[in-house]
């Protein structure tokens, strides 16, 4: 395990996990960084900003730093150490350090990431945390970003399954963010590990959510996307992970929903569809198959078959409800129904919680979880 004082290391602009390797193979310690000259700091490949950095050492902001890790129970791996991941260290740019609270053994796991939108619909909420409960049954580790959604839904499901699930936040690890997420990331100390390649106090700023989309990917074997936007930091993820050579995979949803862009976007660039676990499982060449207990059986129907048995004016509209929204002026007409039956059984079902209706006020039908 890396000394406290490699907390260094992730002060220094320009200093990788390839640079600090082979400046660690010339040192006797990370402080050591701080008495070497502008020329061999240049010749490792440091910028003029990380030069000045160790210049102007700040013993003041490294004792607080200490004292931080000490209070969380933070611990360190520097890239040359064979705890460090061996395919995160290989991508481009990776950290010189990692921060880890929980399980460093957890970072050994074969790991799946599953990403997402932050505003996904109930059924891709529910997508997302049946897979994960599926893959973490097999041995897999669920690598996420703790964020609200699909992230969330994710982690959720692993936990379920009583497997290892793996956050990668964008602040240090003195803190949780989102803090509604606080009982969560507790949960997820339990079963594995939060993972940061910040220092102590750093802030949830939007480009630390951007750096950090690329360990999300380079610690997993591939990234599965449940619902995105056109524009997210869930594509940054994916695109990371094409470019380090990790296998990408999307979940195809509505067309008339915002959220599955991302997801078609992928699916037309190469990405591999994925409609069960067993999609998932056939791409992972690189996967250690020993971890693989067994494939699990595709999700159950929508209902139980100990459901109460529906009424013949809620089959109907059922049947003319799929998974897709629709308007109400829409069910009315496939149904034949009047527009107060509709009313009332979609209230009734939104009871249940069999229906939901989106932002538009159209309806669709829920999966049935089977967690």
């Amino acid at each position: 395990m890396a000394s406290p004082d490699h907390a260094l290391l992730a002060r220094v602009p320009s200093l990788d996990a390839a640079r600090w390797c082979a400046l660690a193979a010339e040192l006797d310690s990370p402080l050591a960084l701080t008495r070497l000259d502008a020329t061999t700091l240049a010749r490792h490949g440091l910028t003029l900003a990380g030069q000045r950095t160790l210049a102007s050492f700040d013993a003041a902001r490294h004792a607080s730093d200490l004292a931080a890790l000490q209070q969380h129970a933070v611990h360190l791996i520097s890239a040359d150490e064979t705890a460090y991941p061996p395919a995160l260290r290989a991508i481009p740019g990776a950290p010189p350090v990692l921060f880890v609270r929980g399980s460093v053994d957890a970072l050994s796991a074969s790991q799946l990431a599953m990403v997402g939108s932050r505003h996904p619909t109930i059924n891709g909420a529910r997508t997302a945390r049946d897979l994960a409960f599926h893959f973490a049954s097999l041995g897999l580790a669920i690598t996420s970003g703790l964020a609200t959604g699909i992230d969330a839904a994710s982690h959720g499901g692993a936990l379920a399954a009583q497997g290892v699930t793996i956050a990668v936040c964008g602040t240090g690890l003195d803190q949780i963010y989102p803090e509604q997420h606080a009982a969560l990331a507790e949960r997820i100390l339990s079963r594995g590990a939060l993972v940061s390649e910040f220092p102590p106090g750093s802030p949830p700023l939007a480009r630390h959510f951007v750096q950090r989309n690329r360990l999300i990917s380079g610690l997993a074997l591939g990234v599965l996307v449940v619902e995105a936007a056109a524009r997210s930091g869930s594509l940054n993820t994916a695109r990371h992970a094409g470019e380090q050579g990790r296998e990408v995979f999307a979940v195809p949803g509505s067309i008339h929903n915002p959220q599955s862009r991302g997801c078609h976007q992928l699916l037309r660039q190469g990405a591999t569809l994925v409609e069960n676990a067993e999609d998932v499982l056939r791409e992972l060449k690189n996967l250690d198959m020993n971890h693989i207990v067994e494939i699990l059986p595709e999700a159950p129907e929508a209902w139980h078959p100990e459901s109460p048995r529906l009424d013949n004016p809620t089959e109907i509209l059922l049947d003319a409800l799929g998974f897709e929204p629709t308007s109400l002026d829409a069910l009315i007409a496939s149904t034949g129904l009047s527009s107060i039956t509709v009313a009332s059984l979609l209230l009734a079902l939104e009871h249940q919680g069999r229906v939901a209706s989106d932002s538009a006020g159209r309806y669709y039908r829920i999966l049935e979880s089977p967690l």
